[in-house]
C-alpha cells in the first residue's frame, strides 16, 4: 500500500478498473481524466478508440467521437491531459488509409484498435459524397478489402 497518493479520491473513485490514470486536470465542472484506456469527461468514459477529434481554446476541451457527439469540458489549467489525450488517440489508429472511389470523389479508411485489441473500420466520405448511396458504399467495402489486404489486417 502506497503512503502517500497524490491523485484526489474523486479521481480515483471515477476510473473504472481496468482503466489506469496517466493524467487529470481540474475544471469547475469536475475532473478530465486521461487513462490508459479512455478519456473521462464531463461524467462519460470516452474509449479512445472512439475519440474522432480533440480541440483545444483557452477555455478548455471539446472533444468530438466517432458518433457524431460533441463533449465539451472547461480546464483553465489543461497540465498534461492536451498530451496525453493526442497521444492516446494517435496510438488508437492503426490505418488511416486515403481511396478514391470515383470521379466525385473517395472514402478514408480509418482503423482503430480497441480496448480488446479488436479493429473497428471507419468510412469518412469526402463532403458532397452520400454514405448512404449503394454504389458508393460497394465501392468504400472493394477498397477496404483491398486495404486489409495491403495491411495484412
Amino acid at each position: 500500500m502506497k503512503l502517500f497518493n497524490r491523485t484526489p479520491a474523486e479521481v480515483r473513485e471515477a476510473v473504472v478498473p481496468p482503466d489506469r490514470a496517466l493524467t487529470y486536470a481540474a475544471g469547475p465542472d469536475g475532473y478530465v481524466i486521461a487513462t490508459d484506456r479512455a478519456l473521462y469527461l464531463g461524467g462519460a468514459r470516452l474509449p479512445w478508440f472512439q475519440v474522432d477529434r480533440a480541440m483545444w481554446d483557452e477555455e478548455g476541451l471539446t472533444v468530438v467521437t466517432t458518433d457524431g457527439r460533441s463533449h465539451r469540458a472547461l480546464l483553465p489549467e489543461p497540465g498534461r491531459v492536451p498530451e496525453a489525450v493526442r497521444e492516446r488517440v494517435t496510438a488508437s489508429i492503426v490505418v488511416n488509409q486515403y481511396a478514391p472511389l470515383d470521379a466525385r470523389g473517395g472514402v478514408l479508411l480509418v482503423a482503430r484498435k480497441t480496448d480488446e485489441d479488436q479493429l473497428v473500420w471507419e468510412f469518412v466520405f469526402d463532403p458532397g459524397l452520400d454514405p448512404t448511396d449503394p454504389g458508393l458504399r460497394a465501392l468504400a467495402e472493394q477498397a477496404l478489402e483491398e486495404t486489409r489486404r495491403s495491411f495484412g489486417v
